[in-house]
């Protein structure tokens, strides 16, 4: 009998384990989901002007704003790509309001057949969201800032080099000459929820170690007949 307690003692405290990590992932699964919602939410609500200089800018992601003004002709080319269509780039430009405040406007995409066509200054109405990216690391390469294409959006290094306020706006809808370029709005859909997949996993892994520990179990008892 001896022999049986430790296995048995590990083995239950392993499924213990492994179940407590797939509940806590479905708990995860249903705070993901309220958050998503309350983002959605927040992107669709009605525009707002641009926030005042010097606001605290940390709760206004995804703020849905409206801004009047132009573009300038000063632009930076993201690397992207879309579905159907393949490689192509971001276009982020500078964006000088009536207001007088130059930020930047991620006026959505163009592909690579686009890269030299001429896109000079042109005066826009754009509905959008405020946003703050968080796509590059210390592993993501340098800009190539003569020829202004980049890997990765990146606000703060962004404004530094098309000398305008850290603060992007990704446009939803554009009044005005588009350049032939497509917004591609904020949604959720970019966001992953994958913690019910997380959740199949720990207790996939459960159920495994419950049946090797059977086995275990079945094994040592073979041995003492």
């Amino acid at each position: 009998m001896k022999r049986f307690i430790f296995p048995l003692a590990l083995g239950l405290v392993g499924v213990a384990i492994l179940l407590k990590l797939g509940f806590w992932q479905l708990d995860r699964r249903l705070w993901k989901e309220a958050m998503l919602a309350e983002i959605a939410a927040q992107i669709a609500a009605d525009p707002a002007p641009l926030p005042p200089i010097g606001t605290d800018t940390a709760p206004l992601k995804y703020t849905p704003v409206q801004i009047v003004g132009a573009a300038t002709g000063e632009e930076i080319l993201v690397l992207s790509g879309m579905k159907g269509v393949g490689a192509g780039y971001q276009v982020i430009s500078a964006f000088e309001t009536d207001d007088e405040r130059r930020i930047l406007v991620d006026r959505g995409f163009i592909p690579e057949a686009a890269r030299t066509t001429p896109r000079p200054a042109t005066a826009l109405i754009i509905d959008g969201n405020l946003h703050w990216p968080e796509e590059a690391d210390s592993y993501t390469p340098a800009p190539a800032l003569t020829a202004g294409l980049w890997v990765a959006r990146d606000v703060p290094a962004m404004a530094k080099a098309l000398n305008t306020e850290p603060v992007l706006v990704v446009a939803a809808r554009i009044s005005g000459d588009p350049q032939g370029i497509e917004p591609r709005p904020i949604a959720i859909t970019g966001i992953p929820n994958d913690h019910l997949n997380y959740a199949i996993t720990w207790f996939s892994l459960a159920i495994v170690w419950a049946v090797m520990t059977l086995a275990l179990l079945w094994r040592i008892r073979r041995q003492q007949n």
